[in-house]
């Protein structure tokens, strides 16, 4: 199974036609894919918050909004995601490249990972860890629930998902 095509294509099957993407070697397979598809309008971003941004003004213009994106910068995105994406309940999608778990080969990585977890359940955002590429059979279920709860959702791939470094 190619797994960047299988989420994709759940993003395509819940209308999410805006998807802003932050460069990532992980996630490269999946922003590809994206970037192949003429039914997703694709912006890539500078910065986290910045896509962030994006998908706020995609979302008021009536577009299903995704971001894809490192944990490592979720510290910078923490204002937009609680006074902006919370606030005025605009459901997002973010698929996030899990970095600094076993076997990571950038020390400075490690330390945000410690953090990730916690900064996300501090902000009250559903997280879900795919660790096996089997568990992204759930990716569909958990774009249906940001969509029909106007939240913010959190799906972190870790190396192991993505078949190693």
């Amino acid at each position: 199974m190619n797994i960047s095509k299988k989420m994709v294509d759940d993003f395509v099957a819940n209308d999410v036609s805006f998807i802003t993407t932050v460069p990532c070697k992980q996630l490269g397979g999946v922003i590809d894919e994206v970037e192949a598809r003429p039914e997703i309008y694709h912006i890539p971003s500078n910065k986290e918050d910045e896509g962030m941004g994006l998908c706020a003004g995609a979302f008021m213009g009536g577009k299903r909004p995704a971001i894809i994106m490192q944990n490592t910068a979720i510290g910078v995105t923490i204002n937009t995601l609680v006074t902006l994406t919370q606030f005025y309940r605009m459901p997002l999608p973010m698929l996030i490249s899990y970095r600094g778990e076993l076997k990571e080969p950038v020390a400075c990585q490690v330390e945000m990972a410690v953090h990730t977890k916690a900064l996300l359940n501090q902000l009250q955002i559903p997280t879900y860890h795919f660790h096996k590429q089997e568990d992204a059979e759930e990716f569909d279920a958990i774009l249906k629930y940001t969509f029909m709860c106007n939240k913010p959702v959190a799906i972190l791939t870790d190396a192991t998902f993505w078949g190693g470094y």
